[in-house]
């Protein structure tokens, strides 16, 4: 053990929590869990019993799930009578969309967008080049 674990033995022994962003992902990187998110975009606030039936697993399995993705907060809870409602929240996942935008390729319009800006600027350019040489008194080109 090195001094800075004497120092601080709690810190040493607890692992760093996982940021939102890496909850967000964690939890939808299961398909089953995946595919209770989309069931429930489709069809609204479900009981655990009505999701669990839906699927090949066992209850206790489809409530560990349940218990990640609420976790990560793409799940809401709510307790109605002797049944716990679960909703779809939405929200973790726009920091997680945020962070894959950056990986995107343009396409469709904003490819197109790009190649007029490349159009304008060179334009630009050939018009100043053309100008700077009737100033200077030589033939221009353009």
């Amino acid at each position: 053990m090195n001094e800075a674990e004497r120092a601080r033995p709690d810190q040493a022994a607890q692992p760093e929590s996982p940021s939102p962003l890496d909850q967000t992902a964690g939890a939808i990187s299961d398909p089953v869990r995946r595919q209770i998110l989309m069931l429930l975009l489709r069809d609204g606030p479900l009981p655990a019993g009505d999701i669990a039936e839906r699927f090949a697993i066992t209850r206790p399995a489809v409530s560990r799930h349940l218990r990640v993705l609420r976790q990560s907060g793409l799940l809401n809870a709510e307790l109605v009578g002797r049944q716990r409602l679960y909703t779809l929240d939405p929200a973790p996942l726009a920091e997680l969309i945020t962070w894959l935008g950056r990986f995107a390729r343009p396409t469709g319009w904003e490819h197109r967008f790009d190649a007029l800006e490349t159009e304008v600027y060179r334009t630009r350019r050939e018009r100043r080049t053309a100008a700077s040489h009737d100033v200077t008194g030589q033939e221009s080109t353009a």
